[in-house]
Order: structure tokens, then sequence, then C-alpha cells
């Protein structure tokens, strides 16, 4: 397979830069290709324009458009920030997956124009998995990402990693580096 992994942090020292790069590792180890959209490196413009709203398509989209269309799976790397995707990653999502592209209705979120590519989200978490859990946190952005958005963009099939507590020690944040070369080198073929 070819995967596509998208990254979304501007220091690349961070913590969601190591994970990309162990899932792509994993993925290189069992033989898939690999290509990677490091948005703030490449300077990608998150901003929403006249020329989406009106459907067309730019340079700029028509260049991610046929990144996404050479991938068999995509990943997705983004820290948790305020409980949701940074600016950068969602402004990619509501520009790239664009009406009449990846989707042109409403009430079957299964039915993606785009065909089915596996997807992964990978997001680092400052708050602990118990906070997720028991504040419900976890089943509302399970419910945003993968029962919405990600539907409607054909991953199938998908899956949402939150990475919580890589700060807290260095045999922790091992630990999640490796859970992120283990989902790469087993990432599933499409649905």
């Amino acid at each position: 397979m070819h995967i596509l992994t998208v990254l979304d942090h501007p220091n690349p020292s961070s913590f969601s830069a190591a994970c990309a790069a162990e899932f792509i590792k994993g993925a290189q180890s069992v033989g898939h290709t690999t290509e990677l959209a490091d948005l703030h490196a490449e300077g990608f413009n998150p901003l929403w324009t006249m020329v989406d709203v009106a459907g067309e398509v730019s340079p700029d989209m028509a260049s991610e458009q046929a990144r996404i269309m050479r991938a068999d799976a995509i990943c997705l790397v983004f820290p948790l920030f305020w409980w949701g995707m940074p600016s950068m990653m969602k402004g990619w999502t509501d520009r790239v997956f664009s009406w009449g592209w990846a989707y042109d209705q409403l009430d079957d979120r299964e039915q993606s124009l785009q065909p089915a590519r596996s997807g992964v989200l990978l997001v680092p978490a400052g708050a602990r998995s118990d906070e997720l859990e028991d504040e419900g946190y976890r089943a509302a952005l399970e419910t945003a990402w993968m029962k919405g958005t990600f539907g409607y963009f054909g991953f199938s099939p998908r899956q949402l990693e939150f990475l919580c507590g890589a700060q807290g020690s260095d045999t922790r944040r091992a630990t999640l580096l490796a859970r992120c070369f283990k989902i790469g080198a087993t990432m599933p073929e499409p649905v």
C-alpha cells in the first residue's frame, strides 16, 4: 500500500512529529511506500477562500488532492488542541476534502465520492486517558470524527488513537512511540 501521513505541528522536534516518524518507519518496515505532508514545513494555507466557496480547485488544492489520490491509506497526526484539531489540520481537512470531490450528499456518511482508504488519526493528548473516558470527550470526538467527518471522506476502516501521557516519563513516551510504529506496521487494507 501507499500511505500518506499528514502532520500538523509547527515544531519539527515535537512529540507529534516523532509519532509521525515512527508510524512511517512501521509502515516501511512491512514494505509499504510512504509520503509525508508536513503542513507547517510546506507552508500550507489553511484559510478557506472564495475560490473554495465557489467550488473551484486551486492549484494548491489540486496538489493535495493528487497526494490523496495516490494513497491507499491516510494517517493524520496532530495534537489534541482545545478538544479538537489544531487550525492547520482543520483547514487542510476543510479545504482539501471539498464538496463535489470528497462528497456531495449529507444523508449517508458512508457514501464518499472517494474510493475507500484506510484511515488512522494519531492524536497526542495532554489529557489523561481516564479523563477522556470519564468526561465523555472520547465519545464526543469519536462521534464527530469517526462517525462524521472521516466517513464522508471514505476512510474505511478508520481508527482513532489517543496518545496520552507523553510528557509523563521517558518510558511512557517510548511506549507510545512503539505503539505508533506498530500501527504503521499493521495498517489494514481499505475495505
